[in-house]
């Protein structure tokens, strides 16, 4: 009798073996998913992060750009400035000379300080196109090259949480056989030892 209350005891604790088996098991995968998912929210956040950082850098050198191209714009209009004076000076000193004011040396030296002023105006505004293209460009660039890393941050991140979500998968599947191994290797013992004795054959 004392055979089958060990027996009995026995199946307790592989019973006992194979819930723990179980929850081991779970516990297992679930470390697994919260990595998986801990993973994914970290990979969007820095995705979030690095593309704000993108647009306030963007805006940095869009701002920079403009600020050249604004600085280009004010010594061209300077330039224009300054040769109105000088053919203003030119003209009064003229006129206060007697010459005439559309004739003669005055008008070739008016000529040639309209048109070396107008050159230099001209390269001034190309300067301030320039720097506004050459700034689009460079905030473009910035902008495309965080999408892409982080669309390959992304790709990774989703695809380690996939080679977790499966280890977690594999852990609960093991689990589960190791405890169901347990449990049915408990219950053949205790079959074992409560399967009925066959008579002995008379002599």
């Amino acid at each position: 009798m004392a055979t089958n209350y060990e027996a009995a005891a026995g199946f307790i604790t592989a019973y006992g073996q194979s819930e723990a088996q179980k929850a081991a098991a779970i516990n297992q995968q679930t470390g697994y998913m919260v990595q998986a998912r801990d993973n994914l929210a970290i990979a969007g956040v820095r995705s979030d992060m690095d593309n704000q950082y993108a647009e306030i850098q963007a805006g940095r050198i869009l701002k920079k750009a403009e600020n050249e191209a604004m600085n280009y714009q004010i010594a061209g209009n300077s330039l224009l400035k300054n040769m109105r004076a000088t053919n203003a000076s030119m003209r009064a000193r003229a006129a206060a000379s007697g010459v005439v004011v559309g004739e003669g040396s005055y008008a070739a030296v008016a000529r040639e300080n309209v048109a070396a002023t107008m050159r230099d105006v001209g390269i001034a505004d190309l300067n301030a196109l320039t720097a506004k293209v050459l700034g689009f460009e460079d905030a473009s660039a910035m902008i495309q090259s965080t999408q892409y890393q982080t669309f390959l941050n992304n790709f990774f991140a989703q695809r380690q949480a996939g080679q977790y979500e499966m280890a977690a998968s594999a852990a609960r599947t093991q689990g589960n056989l190791l405890s169901s191994y347990t449990l049915l290797k408990g219950g053949m013992d205790l079959a074992k030892t409560y399967a009925p004795t066959p008579p002995k054959k008379a002599s």
